[in-house]
């Protein structure tokens, strides 16, 4: 397989710039400066190095990233996954998760048989946060008469925000 045959999503740099976005998010919600945070690392970078990861002009290692991940306290996958869901990258690919009040303010006309399921689904998450799996957008997609891209990509929008979100993510007290 060549480059040119791959997603430009994966090829123009979005990829880099939404983790290091969530990277900064993260950081933020800790309450911690780039300088306190690469205090924090065992490999001692620089606080100019964190912030070329931040705006996605450097890329990272894998390495670099799994201690980045550890110093936040939070899981690899999540933090890569809650990037691209933000960036609404590869997003028909992740187990999303979407803020349930959010969607059912919204007044989508191709989008409006999912406010039943988000007012079911809030029975079972009365906080309105849930984890939706790449099957179920599949079969939700069906149900609603859209490509599962286009329900996905729609999905992605509704991404928690705000500081207690990104405190739970992180594995803090809010």
């Amino acid at each position: 397989m060549n480059a040119s045959a791959l997603p430009a999503e994966l090829t123009d740099g979005r990829v880099n710039r939404a983790v290091g976005e969530e990277l900064r998010r993260l950081r933020e919600a800790r309450g911690l400066s780039r300088a306190q945070f690469v205090g924090l690392l065992p490999s001692g970078i620089g606080d100019r190095t964190l912030l070329s990861y931040e705006h996605g002009t450097r890329q990272l290692t894998l390495m670099r990233f799994a201690e980045l991940s550890w110093a936040l306290e939070v899981e690899a996958p999540i933090l890569f996954a809650r990037g691209l869901q933000r960036a609404r990258v590869l997003v028909e690919h992740l187990t999303l998760t979407v803020d349930l009040l959010a969607l059912l303010v919204d007044t989508r006309v191709t989008f409006r048989p999912l406010a039943q399921w988000a007012r079911n689904t809030l029975n079972e998450h009365p906080n309105g946060i849930v984890e939706v799996e790449p099957a179920v957008v599949r079969n939700l997609a069906r149900f609603i008469g859209c490509s599962p891209r286009e329900l996905a990509d729609y999905l992605a929008r509704f991404a928690p925000d705000g500081c207690a979100d990104e405190r739970k993510l992180a594995g803090l007290p809010q």
